[in-house]
């Protein structure tokens, strides 16, 4: 049970909120809850989905996206995160179990994606205080300076997701990932 209220519905949403669900469910077929309890505040669903939006039509592929989302989810303890980018890792960007698990984990099988999902866990374990060599790492392993700040706003989203999840305890409407498994 939600400790705010979860609108039933995109009708019983705030109105503003209303057009932004319309249209993740015409993306998605579905409104998952974190969505509709974010609708609570127009502002902070217009700001999720237009920064999402965005960094989804950046230099980071879909895979790294989500080997980031895992990583962050498991340090933040969100299983909501958890159950839903494990959902989405494997069926749209097609991680198996074994990268799954090495993504919460913090590493990655592949050695490319191991310098950003080691570089993401190092953001959110220091606060964004990472070192020069934090930064280096990255940039050795072929990663941009876009792609380097992308990872650093996939951090702040993901966290920004985690942290709405578990403060207000959004029901998980995916099959159920818990954090105390990894």
């Amino acid at each position: 049970m939600t400790r705010i209220t979860l609108p039933a519905s995109i009708d019983a949403a705030p109105a503003a909120a209303q057009p932004l669900l319309e249209a993740v469910n015409k993306q998605l077929g579905v409104v998952p809850n974190l969505f509709r309890l974010t609708a609570n505040s127009p502002a902070a669903l217009e700001g999720y989905l237009g920064l999402n939006g965005a960094l989804a039509k950046g230099a980071l592929d879909a895979q790294t996206r989500e080997r980031i989302a895992l990583a962050v989810a498991q340090i933040n303890g969100c299983d909501y995160c958890l159950s839903a980018h494990s959902y989405l890792g494997k069926n749209l960007a097609k991680l198996d179990d074994a990268e799954i698990a090495a993504n919460r984990n913090g590493k990655s099988s592949d050695q490319k994606a191991n310098a950003a999902v080691r570089f993401a866990v190092a953001l959110v374990h220091q606060r964004g205080q990472v070192s020069e060599e934090d930064v280096n790492a990255v940039k050795s392993a072929g990663y941009s300076e876009a792609e380097l700040v992308e990872i650093v706003a996939h951090v702040a989203l993901n966290t920004l997701t985690n942290y709405l999840n578990e403060a207000f305890g959004t029901p998980i409407d995916f099959p159920v990932v818990r954090a105390a498994a990894a």
